[in-house]
């Protein structure tokens, strides 16, 4: 799961037994050599649903990390991408990644939570990729509201969702695994390190969305195939500010 080039064992159990920003301040140099940055192939298929939508002028990545999803605004966005990010290493890592180009759209880097971000209405599109984990189910109306709050009107929020694991297979209880380890974690050492996979549940996100404003709609990735029994894989949720 991990290259030469990525973290060693002993660097992975710093950054987790660090406060989340400064663990990913930490892992911020390594970070795109690991299984955790968002896969090629699910920012391709995110790009292909998404166009059809636009067009867009400006986009928002939030909880940018080292700026996969700004690679996605910009194939989608006209004018302007800023990427948000609370770690300044890995807003480091991703201002080194994506240099301006000519012809592309300019990009900004803002350090800030994304529970109290600093934009008035300015965008038309926003996007995340593999943060919701850091975030508790109590934060998620917070969190929502934010991202509704710098849409323009028209703007949508749009993020793929993965399906929920068959219960009883390995990855079912890999993912049970980690959220348990995470919580013994968190319950005997301080400060907390937030990673769960399995609080972040489709039906109360679209409860949640619908709460904070959003109307919301799935489609799904098609190009990342289907399940045994025909659903996709992995849908997009696309949340519309009204």
């Amino acid at each position: 799961m991990f290259t030469p080039q990525g973290p060693t064992l002993r660097e992975l159990a710093v950054q987790a037994l660090s406060s989340i920003e400064h663990g990913y301040d930490l892992l911020a140099p390594k970070f795109d050599r690991t299984p955790f940055r968002t896969p090629d192939q699910l920012l391709d298929a995110v790009v292909s649903a998404v166009r059809p939508l636009g067009p867009f002028r400006t986009g928002l990545d939030i909880c940018c990390g080292t700026g996969a999803g700004v690679g996605v605004l910009r194939q989608l966005c006209e004018e302007r991408v800023t990427g948000v990010d609370f770690s300044a290493g890995m807003l480091a890592a991703a201002r080194s990644a994506f240099p301006a180009v000519p012809g592309a759209p300019a990009v900004d880097w803002v350090r800030a939570d994304a529970r109290a971000l600093p934009f008035t209405p300015a965008f038309d599109l926003a996007v995340s990729f593999g943060a919701f984990g850091h975030f508790l189910p109590r934060e998620l109306p917070a969190l929502f509201a934010q991202a509704h709050a710098a849409l323009r009107p028209g703007g949508r929020f749009v993020f793929p969702v993965p399906a929920p694991p068959r219960v009883g297979s390995k990855l079912y209880w890999t993912l049970w695994g980690f959220d348990t380890a995470m919580r013994l974690r968190n319950l005997l050492w301080h400060p907390s390190f937030v990673m769960y996979y399995r609080t972040f549940r489709l039906a109360d996100v679209l409860d949640e969305l619908a709460r904070a404003g959003f109307t919301t709609g799935l489609r799904p990735l098609t190009d990342l195939g289907h399940l045994p029994d025909g659903t996709p894989r992995c849908v997009l949720v696309v949340a519309r500010r009204a």
